[in-house]
């Protein structure tokens, strides 16, 4: 408060001071505008933070629709039955491969539900692979697995030349492989027609197949299928190894997963039910929420780090403005201004940044969420509960991060900040 000596030496007090609204807000846009480069790069860090915040909510809802789909169609629809495999003794080839029954495939589609489903398992030992039967080993990192008609089809491979192993080829046992793509390539084989071969341990394979990827199953991209009978010939029954062992997969219609499930055992061995571990399909419910909570939080951790660097940066760009402006704050306290006023100035421009940023940063948000869903061919998802309040965030970013240069600004001395010039 100023004091003046009126005539008659009486000392009055003036009346308070008074700082409009109007007054406020032209003060706090003229010192944002005084240095516009450095209030675009003050604003840099709340924009990426706001709209991080809101992509990363809009992505994670449109891609749970996504993610509720593509496992609706897949993992819903896949059942897989475990078995340790036999260990008395039986010589190789006479026996079925552990307790699966010779005819597995015929029992398992009859199960309503079942689209599709067969046995299969990695061969024993580590086969050698190559395009000549006196070339050298190529097979390094490539597996063989053998597998009957319906556990190939219930893979559901996409086959872009030849055709798949069939119930011929099993029942006759021959000496056929069906190659993935990157198998194919490994080994040279880039066409049919000329009814290529590769040689497993030296004995040739004719190639009838080719197959890009598979719905299940997806250890058969790096691996060549051969029939289950020609395995069982040349090779006996399956490892004892749990994780080596025959194992049957099977593919069923939508819905119909825990029903065939339940099924499965008694349908496989009415004599020993026991004998198998089904391993059904998780609860979609459950694998969806799961995963959107771990994407939610990954990336609303990452929106987190954006706005404290966003905040900092105010912080830091309001502090270097009080230091460069005490001149004119000494002038101004001099001349009546509150403490009040000088911290209200201050901390207006703070939540100016921040609101601008948050404004700024929900529209690319926004856009960001869009352009993805139209590049994927996905229906994008925002939610307005979290999408509208985002520039909200930003004022309360801008606002706290104003806090101390405001409080350091009111505090300064005007007889010091005045003898500083």
């Amino acid at each position: 408060m100023i004091r003046i000596r009126r005539r008659g030496g009486a000392v009055l007090p003036e009346p308070p001071s008074h700082l409009s609204t109007h007054d406020l807000l032209s003060e706090a846009l003229s010192g944002i505008l005084q240095r516009p480069g450095r209030s675009v790069l003050t604003m840099l860090g709340t924009v990426l933070g706001i709209g991080a915040f809101v992509a990363v909510l809009g992505l994670t809802a449109t891609a749970t629709g996504q993610i509720g789909e593509r496992f609706s169609l897949t993992k819903a629809t896949t059942v897989t039955v475990t078995d340790q495999p036999r260990t008395d003794g039986v010589a190789p080839g006479t026996n079925p491969p552990s307790d699966f029954p010779a005819d597995a495939d015929h029992r398992i589609a009859a199960i309503d539900g079942v689209r599709a489903g067969g046995v299969w398992w990695p061969v024993p030992g580590a086969p050698t692979l190559a395009r000549r039967p006196d070339g050298p080993d190529e097979g390094t990192g490539l597996s063989v697995l053998a597998a009957t008609p319906g556990a190939v089809a219930a893979m559901e491979p996409t086959l872009t030349a030849g055709v798949t192993l069939d119930d011929f080829v099993q029942k006759t046992a021959q000496p056929v492989v069906l190659l993935s793509e990157a198998t194919a390539k490994r080994l040279g084989v880039s066409r049919l027609d000329a009814q290529p071969a590769v040689f497993i341990d030296r004995l040739p394979y004719t190639v009838v197949g080719i197959y890009a990827d598979v719905q299940r199953q997806p250890g058969a991209l790096l691996s060549l299928l051969i029939p289950a009978s020609t395995a069982l010939e040349r090779y006996g029954n399956p490892a004892p190894q749990p994780d080596r062992g025959a194992q049957a997969l099977v593919a069923t219609r939508i819905g119909a997963a825990p029903v065939v499930a339940a099924q499965l055992p008694l349908a496989l061995r009415p004599d020993a039910p026991g004998a198998f571990t089904v391993i059904p399909p998780p609860d979609p419910h459950s694998l969806q929420d799961t995963v959107t909570s771990d994407l939610t939080g990954l990336f609303l951790a990452l929106a987190g780090i954006c706005l404290l660097v966003g905040a900092v940066g105010i912080a830091n760009t309001t502090l270097v403005a009080v230091l460069e402006r005490t001149q004119e704050i000494g002038l101004r306290r001099s001349l009546g201004a509150r403490t009040g006023h000088i911290a209200a100035q201050f901390l207006t421009e703070s939540t100016a940044l921040g609101t601008l940023g948050g404004l700024i940063g929900t529209g690319l948000g926004v856009v960001t969420v869009v352009s993805v869903a139209a590049a994927r061919d996905w229906t994008a998802v925002l939610q307005p509960a979290t999408t509208l309040p985002a520039p909200l965030i930003g004022t309360v970013v801008g606002l706290l991060a104003g806090l101390y240069p405001a409080v350091r600004a009111a505090r300064t001395d005007p007889l010091k900040a005045l003898r500083s010039t």
